[in-house]
């Protein structure tokens, strides 16, 4: 049997991705601040409002306008999707008063907004990004998986292909992604780490059902004008970009901690 794929919009991505993502998947976009998850949030609506799909883009820790802003740099614009009802950008950050902002990171007013988004741009393959889930339980993690649940449950009946970031601080006691993996179709980690003083950035494919997918990690650059170009795939053991022993054993207990407190 044959597996819709949806293009990310980068072509050497897709390739790792034997074609693309699964329609239909909830797809985990995890790592630490500024290793390019947010860009590639942005490839993923970019080729979807290419093709013709309902595009929906929910972020929490940027503006809409910087969201817009971003896009723009890469070629994408986002204004004019959003006035072609192509895409809808919902503010979850500023607080705004206008239609599509929230006024709390509440996961039910969230997934109501999203379902209201979907029902003004019509019928159609739809896609969805939350930039970022894990923002919904900074003050309750005890709750993040139950929420990732019912995020991916109510809003897969409506035809969503759902890119989710969460991020992680190695700085933290806490890491933030946990819930969202746990519920995830597929994963896509990003790394980095500084060699010869100058930083770099790591993407690897860890999980995606029903994908032959790649299982080799490939250094990435962002490059203004163009976006997220994969540069080739590194000899690098896992070790090399792993996160700080101790850090480790932090965020496993915290793991462990969140679900003995799940009744």
């Amino acid at each position: 049997m044959s597996v819709e794929r949806l293009s990310i919009g980068i072509p050497e991505l897709d390739s790792m991705l034997a074609g693309g993502i699964p329609a239909g998947f909830t797809v985990a976009v995890t790592g630490e601040p500024g290793t390019g998850k947010t860009v590639l949030c942005i490839h993923f609506i970019a080729e979807g409002i290419r093709e013709g799909d309902k595009c929906v883009y929910v972020t929490t820790e940027e503006s809409r306008e910087s969201i817009i802003v971003q896009a723009s740099q890469f070629g994408f614009d986002f204004s004019k999707s959003i006035r072609e009802n192509n895409l809808v950008l919902i503010d979850a950050l500023m607080g705004l008063k206008d239609k599509w902002s929230l006024q709390s990171l509440d996961v039910e007013e969230l997934v109501d907004k999203v379902i209201q988004a979907k029902k003004a741009l019509g019928y159609g393959r739809a896609r969805l990004v939350i930039d970022s889930l894990s923002a919904f339980w900074l003050d309750k993690p005890a709750m993040s998986r139950r929420h990732s649940y019912f995020v991916k449950k109510v809003l897969s009946k409506w035809g969503f292909t759902t890119l989710v970031t969460s991020q992680y601080a190695i700085t933290t006691s806490e890491a933030f992604g946990w819930g969202v993996e746990h519920i995830a179709d597929g994963i896509i980690r990003f790394r980095r780490s500084v060699k010869g003083g100058v930083l770099r950035r790591y993407i690897l494919i860890e999980k995606m059902r029903q994908t032959p997918h790649s299982l080799k990690m490939y250094e990435v650059e962002i490059i203004d004008g163009r976006g997220l170009v994969i540069r080739g795939s590194v000899d690098m053991r896992k070790e090399d970009i792993a996160l700080p022993r101790h850090v480790m054993n932090r965020i496993r207990k915290a793991s462990q901690k969140r679900d003995a407190e799940i009744p």
